[in-house]
């Protein structure tokens, strides 16, 4: 594909969520951004505001194999990621997929697994692979999980360690919708026999989307615009309200997280606004503090630093 060929996949891509999940636009942007970074996505938010109808609607427009898991304290690792069988007939073991084996793969109330089950998805959401027995399972090159968490009900929960959240690129909120978008919802649900998911086709052909992805990594960025987010990281590490500060792989996370907002933007280099546009979801998965913190002190941190002279990088 052409770069208006990708853009315009970009925008149907847009234009099917938004008619999925209404009243949000910023908040579909940033989920395609997440995907296009080839991140992993952490919603914290309420039951019953369309998280589940999200990923089952990016899944059939990408083209992809969309899995659910339902995270409870007694579900195991290999309820994740497969697990050997005996067969009688042939005398041999064989291996059982788990919903890992997906394009997108939805672990509802993550924070509900126990520490041992929810590092099973660590080496997945790292590396796209998976080890059962001694034996490595390739997932994938479009895998994306899209995590969710209940930020009230904390009864019975294992809060996730630093390690794993550092996998998600982005933690959001979708909130619930404005009064005329739920008027909307309701009418549109008059006399509808079928799922609205069930009606999408996909924007994406075969290997598209990966092709796309690794355009976006090749997105140039200034060396002015790497030193401030560099600084940043610096100024996290060292805040006396922050309990971890930004990794370097933090730092490359933001970086491929603001190369996809760029591309979202049309634009084929990384301004210091890409940055700034997408760090309250980078920085609030990583820093430690309440959700309530979050906005003042990444405002804080972000004010902290000043933005660099910026001079348009050679694009070859």
């Amino acid at each position: 594909m052409d770069l208006q060929q990708e853009y315009s996949r970009v925008d149907q891509l847009r234009d099917k969520l938004n008619q999925v999940l209404k009243g949000k636009a910023d908040v579909i942007d940033k989920v395609i951004i997440c995907l296009l970074s080839r991140g992993h996505l952490l919603l914290e938010d309420h039951p019953g505001l369309g998280k589940t109808m999200l990923a089952k609607a990016i899944a059939t427009l990408i083209g992809g194999r969309f899995a659910r898991v339902q995270c409870t304290p007694d579900l195991l690792p290999s309820d994740i990621t497969g697990f050997n069988i005996f067969n009688q007939k042939t005398h041999e073991f064989e291996f059982r997929q788990g919903p890992v084996f997906s394009d997108i793969m939805l672990a509802d109330e993550i924070n509900r697994a126990t520490p041992r089950t929810q590092s099973a998805l660590l080496e997945a959401m790292a590396e796209r692979q998976v080890t059962v027995d001694a034996v490595r399972y390739q997932l994938s090159q479009d895998y994306f999980v899209i995590a969710t968490q209940n930020p009230i009900d904390q009864h019975g929960t294992y809060p996730l360690p630093e390690a794993q959240l550092d996998r998600f690129s982005m933690k959001l909120s979708i909130g619930y919708p404005e009064e005329n978008d739920e008027i909307r919802m309701l009418a549109a649900a008059i006399d509808q026999n079928n799922d609205i998911v069930t009606e999408l086709e996909p924007v994406f052909g075969e290997q598209e989307l990966l092709e796309m992805q690794r355009k976006i990594v090749a997105i140039p960025v200034a060396e002015s615009v790497q030193r401030y987010l560099v600084q940043i990281g610096n100024v996290t590490r060292k805040h006396a309200q922050v309990s971890l500060g930004l990794s370097p792989r933090g730092l490359l996370t933001w970086q491929r997280v603001a190369q996809a907002h760029a591309f979202l933007q049309q634009r084929i280099y990384v301004i210091p606004d890409d940055l700034l546009e997408t760090a309250l979801p980078v920085l609030s998965v990583r820093l430690g503090v309440d959700q309530s913190e979050n906005l003042a002190l990444i405002d804080e941190i972000l004010k902290s630093v000043k933005l660099p002279e910026y001079t348009l990088p050679s694009v070859n």
